[in-house]
């Protein structure tokens, strides 16, 4: 199969989910012998960027839809993810939103895999370098 035109997925965090955020980090900091990159709150969740992690905390109510999301993938267009998915037949679960980092989208692919796309605005971009 040919590709017409490849997505860069800059980075590709595994996403786990934790109680209280700040109790979860200094483990997660050892680690990864990294700092959080990022830390924000977003509908009523916590969430920390550290190493290849992305940590969420909150009530079980405020985790409960977000669960079943596998990973969280950093592109560079949202556009294209959402034109690759019309192709194949995936569907759009919530988004495109606005969010404190830039814009995202979560998606269920063909094969049952749900995926948050985010496309970073400059001054969150920064953080991957």
């Amino acid at each position: 199969m040919i590709w017409e035109m490849a997505v860069t997925v800059l980075a590709t965090l595994a996403r786990v989910y934790v109680d209280d955020l700040d109790v979860a980090l200094p483990t997660f900091v050892e680690l990864t012998g990294e700092q959080p990159r990022l830390r924000f709150t977003y509908r009523g969740l916590d969430l920390a960027s550290v190493g290849g992690y992305l940590l969420l905390a909150g009530s079980e109510e405020a985790l409960a839809p977000y669960r079943g999301t596998h990973a969280t993938a950093i592109v560079e267009s949202i556009d294209r993810i959402l034109s690759i998915i019309e192709q194949h037949g995936g569907e759009i679960l919530d988004g495109p939103n606005e969010v404190p980092t830039g814009r995202n989208l979560t998606v269920q692919h063909p094969g049952g895999a749900t995926i948050e796309y985010v496309q970073f605005h400059a001054a969150a971009r920064s953080t991957l370098a």
